[in-house]
């Protein structure tokens, strides 16, 4: 078996919001089958590329995972870890569906996505050493470095 350690970030900004990151924290220790070994500081903060009156409680959460070595072999992976990387994806998006995140993926004019207010957001940020590049997965998180409401509690949990 192959550990690796799994950085994933979690916001909300609609309802209770710390009630919902608690939640998803639960549902993920469920689905991932483990309990995560850090959780940052919660961390509110405005909303990042769109309006919205409410404001974000954001944290990052980290696993120790692990996963049989050699279990998956992928062009757009490059040391091959596309299907363990789309079965954590398939986790996230089904919690956030599950707490009753709806949303329709837009664009604008530019080709810039359009974001919206949500009950929750799980983005997976780093799996491992892994580089993934699939159309609907990139690890690591290519904007992260781009959001303090990522890098600050990421930073916090990896000290």
């Amino acid at each position: 078996m192959e550990e690796y350690l799994l950085y994933l970030a979690l916001g909300s900004n609609i309802g209770d919001r710390k009630g919902n990151i608690i939640e998803a924290l639960a549902r993920l220790d469920k689905a991932l089958g483990c309990h995560y070994d850090a959780v940052s500081d919660l961390f509110e903060t405005d909303p990042w590329g769109f309006e919205a009156d409410e404001k974000f409680m954001n944290a990052v959460v980290r696993y120790v995972m692990s996963v049989p070595r050699g279990t998956s072999e992928s062009k757009e992976c490059l040391n091959g870890h596309a299907d363990e990387a789309r079965k954590i994806l398939r986790i996230c998006k089904d919690i956030e569906t599950s707490m009753g995140r709806t949303e329709n993926v837009e664009y604008g004019p530019d080709g810039k996505r359009i974001y919206h207010s949500r009950i929750i957001d799980i983005d997976i940020l780093m799996a491992g050493d892994w580089k993934i590049d699939l159309p609907e997965l990139k690890i690591p998180h290519p904007l992260m470095h781009e959001r303090d409401f990522v890098m600050v509690p990421l930073r916090q949990i990896m000290e």
